[in-house]
């Protein structure tokens, strides 16, 4: 939420509808974000303090462990298993990264288990990062051909632009065309 902190019950609800769609046989992808958000949390940090690279990538080892050990409580609560999928855009631009990457996705989903994705951003450096979990989820769709793919983000909308960086940036109600 705008606060920094983590909305339980909206994750609770977001991981039972994902459980409700496994059980219909849907193969499900989860691409959270929020490691250094929630490790600035733990430590009582203002995230605009924060402007290094290898601070927010500390604080990314701290927080990614405590979002993957919320969802992992509450889909152990539901009866679903979940992974944990670190990547960077080194693993997906080396070609026997992306298929072994690949070949985890595709063995998990046979599993009916739900891979929780986020980037690895205790060691992604400026120049190899996805930059926004919008293109981390794309490049993992085209991976796998996912049945669905779910990004949780703290954006309120879709967008003409960045409304962080472009103060004319205005919502987009509702998309007519995707081409």
């Amino acid at each position: 939420d705008k606060r920094g902190t983590l909305q339980l019950s909206s994750l609770c609800k977001i991981c039972e509808t994902l459980v409700d769609l496994v059980a219909e046989g849907v193969q499900i992808v989860l691409v959270s974000s929020g490691a250094v958000g929630a490790g600035c949390q733990r430590l009582g940090i203002d995230r605009k303090d924060v402007t290094r690279l290898s601070h927010k990538q500390a604080l990314a080892a701290i927080g990614q462990g405590s979002i993957m050990r919320q969802y992992d409580d509450v889909f152990s609560a539901l009866g679903q298993p979940s992974a944990q999928v670190l990547l960077t855009l080194d693993n997906i631009a080396s070609r026997s990264q992306y298929k072994n990457a690949s070949s985890t996705f595709e063995e998990l989903l046979q599993m009916k288990v739900i891979p929780v994705v986020n980037e690895n951003d205790t060691v992604a450096t400026t120049e190899l990062r996805f930059g926004d979990n919008d293109s981390l989820s794309a490049q993992v769709a085209i991976m796998i051909g996912a049945d669905w793919l779910f990004l949780l983000t703290d954006v309120d909308a879709l967008y003409t632009a960045n409304p962080n960086s472009d103060p004319s940036a205005k919502p987009i109600p509702v998309v007519e065309d995707l081409n």
